[in-house]
């Protein structure tokens, strides 16, 4: 009942960062028919948008995290949770690494290529107008990649369940035995009506040459 209680936990915080994988797959489509739609009106060439391939590709890999954490969370198996938590902790650390710099580092921007799409632009000031929601999403995102790293932890100590296996093997060792002893037991009786007629034959066949 606890792994089952993991298993059904593990899969539920895991939902969380597939949603926030599948929102940030839809944003990047959004901005990439946009983009098409202003190059196609200007009739200019430009560099391509890394801002939205990167969107694009973080939503995707979020994605397939979480794949990869409901096929372990079903499984158990120790390697496909190992293999979660290291995908997961390696999300986590960049996550880490680009808040600490755009929090300690006053020109951060400039780490980052210009943008021509200006979609980052505006992301940028969407997150500073509404600063409260976005930090609240940021947290409970964080919070499901770490709880999923610990629950994956408590299961990989627990390891797959073996018991059912055990229990239908012990279930069917008993149903086959009695019908063993039945056939054991039947055995001897069946030959002894044979025996008794072929004896009965060959004494009247004696007795009738004796009479003679």
């Amino acid at each position: 009942m606890l792994r089952s209680c993991l298993q059904s936990a593990l899969k539920l915080v895991n939902s969380v960062i597939g949603m926030a994988g599948m929102g940030m797959i839809l944003y990047s489509l959004w901005m990439m028919r946009v983009w098409s739609k202003q190059i196609d009106g200007s009739g200019a060439s430009s560099a391509p948008p890394w801002f939205i391939y990167t969107f694009l590709g973080l939503g995707i890999f979020l994605c397939l995290i979480t794949c990869s954490g409901h096929i372990a969370a079903e499984t158990a198996s120790g390697h496909c949770l190992s293999c979660y938590m290291v995908f997961v902790f390696l999300l986590v650390m960049l996550e880490v690494a680009i808040t600490a710099d755009i929090f300690l580092n006053r020109n951060w921007e400039e780490d980052f290529p210009e943008d021509p799409t200006g979609k980052f632009g505006e992301l940028k000031d969407f997150v500073r107008s509404n600063f409260e929601m976005c930090k609240w999403i940021g947290l409970l995102v964080v919070a499901a990649q770490a709880l999923s790293i610990f629950l994956a932890i408590v299961l990989r100590a627990l390891g797959p369940d073996h018991g059912s296996y055990y229990d239908s093997d012990d279930d069917t060792v008993p149903a086959r035995l009695p019908l063993l002893r039945n056939q054991a037991h039947r055995t001897p009786y069946t030959a002894e009506p044979n025996l008794s007629t072929k004896n009965d034959s060959w004494n009247v066949r004696i007795h009738e040459r004796f009479n003679r």
